[in-house]
């Protein structure tokens, strides 16, 4: 098996979303790019020469971008989560994705082009399993007050800090 690769329906901006988040994750690139044909032009109404497909990588992961027309916009049941190692590289993927786009809460965010992100501190799924209840709820309690989230404000809660005496 040669892996899954998400392929990502958009109505024309393929290339343009490609393109995007390629500049936005470090050791990322473009791949081939692919065109309507006559045959898929005529049986798709869209034009000849036009693009069909961008495959793209992100930090080693390879994509495929689709430009199959309106009939299939993006909702939040499918996101992709993107780890972070510090405040610094959140505050960075929340700026760079939520532009154009849409903040949620609990660190979700839609892009410009509706594709939700989660945008996590790599360390929140050990906040969340710790084996004391009291502490996973109260991180808990704090993401679900958040849009970005806060690192050092979760780090509190797992301690125990109140909120009105953290960061």
């Amino acid at each position: 098996m040669k892996g899954i690769t998400p392929f990502l329906w958009f109505d024309h901006q393929a290339e343009e979303a490609a393109r995007f988040y390629t500049s936005v994750f470090k050791h990322s690139k473009l791949g081939n790019i692919t065109h309507y044909g006559p045959s898929a032009a005529q049986a798709s109404g869209r034009a000849k020469g036009s693009v069909l497909t961008v495959e793209f990588e992100l930090d080693d992961r390879k994509f495929v971008a689709l430009n199959g027309g309106p009939q299939f916009p993006f909702t939040e049941a499918v996101s992709f989560a993107v780890e972070c190692k510090n405040q610094e590289e959140i505050d960075y993927y929340w700026d760079r994705l939520s532009e154009g786009g849409t903040p949620s809460v609990c660190g979700w965010l839609k892009d410009k082009y509706g594709l939700s992100w989660q945008i996590v501190p790599a360390e929140l799924d050990e906040l969340l399993k710790d084996d004391d209840p009291a502490r996973s709820d109260r991180v808990m309690a704090a993401v679900l007050t958040m849009r970005k989230l806060d690192l050092a404000a979760l780090r509190d809660a797992y301690e125990g800090v109140p909120a009105e005496v953290g960061r």
